[in-house]
C-alpha cells in the first residue's frame, strides 16, 4: 500500500447491528434502528471531517451505513462488490452458536472450504486486492473510509500486521460497528479495532 499522499489514512469501518431475518438473504439484511443510531454517532467523530473518499461493499448493511456517512459528509458512495463479506452463501443463515463454531473453523483452517464457505486465504487475497485498488483510485487528498464487514476486516488486519490468519484479529464481539485505521503511504496500522461511536 504505497499509493496516496503522506499522512493519508484509510478507515476500515464494519457495519453496526443489523436486522437478522433467516428468511432474507444475508447480503440483504438492513441496519437495525440501533445500528443506524450508532452510525449517526460515528458521523460526529473528528476523523469523519477529514474524509475525501467513501467506499462501500455492495451488501445492504454496509450500504445503509455508508449512506449515513454520505449524508453527513456530502461524499458520493463508491460501491465495490469486492469489499463484501466472505462468501457464506453455501450455508446462508446459521443460528448463533453454529455460526460461531463455523467461523472459528474458517479462521483456524484458512486453506479449507469450511462447509462450502470460500477459504479464508482466497478471501484474504480478494480483500487485500480490493483495498489496494481503492487506495489507487480514491479521489481527493484526504482520508478514505471503507464500510465493509468484520471477517474480511480480520483477514485484512492479519495481512497488514504480517501475521498468519487467525480469529484473534476479528473485531470485538459487540454486534459490529468497529473500525481500524491504516496509514496509506506506509501500510502501518494507526490504531486497531475500536467502536465506531
Amino acid at each position: 500500500m504505497t499509493a496516496g499522499g503522506p499522512g493519508r489514512a484509510l478507515h476500515f469501518v464494519t457495519h453496526p447491528e443489523v436486522v437478522i431475518d433467516p428468511s432474507v438473504p444475508i447480503t440483504e439484511w438492513p441496519l437495525s434502528p440501533s445500528g443506524r443510531e450508532r452510525m449517526a454517532r460515528c458521523c460526529r467523530k473528528p476523523w469523519v471531517g477529514g474524509l475525501s473518499a467513501l467506499y462501500s461493499s455492495a451488501e445492504r448493511k454496509a450500504l445503509d451505513g455508508a449512506a449515513i456517512l454520505s449524508a453527513a459528509t456530502g461524499l458520493t458512495v463508491l460501491v465495490r462488490g469486492e469489499l463484501g463479506e466472505n462468501d457464506r452463501s453455501a450455508t446462508g443463515y446459521l443460528p448463533p452458536a453454529e455460526f460461531e463454531a463455523t467461523a472459528d473453523r474458517f479462521f483456524s483452517e484458512p486453506e479449507v472450504s469450511v462447509r462450502g464457505w470460500a477459504p479464508a486465504v482466497d478471501e484474504q487475497r480478494r480483500i487485500v486486492a480490493a483495498i489496494e485498488a481503492v487506495i489507487a483510485e480514491a479521489p481527493g487528498q484526504g482520508d478514505i473510509a471503507v464500510v465493509s464487514h468484520g471477517a474480511v476486516g480480520a483477514l485484512l488486519l492479519a495481512h497488514l500486521l504480517g501475521q498468519p490468519i487467525g480469529r484473534r484479529f476479528d473485531q470485538p464481539r459487540n454486534g459490529g460497528g468497529n473500525l481500524f485505521a491504516v496509514d496509506v503511504a506506509t501500510g502501518a496500522l494507526r490504531h486497531g479495532w475500536q467502536p465506531i461511536d
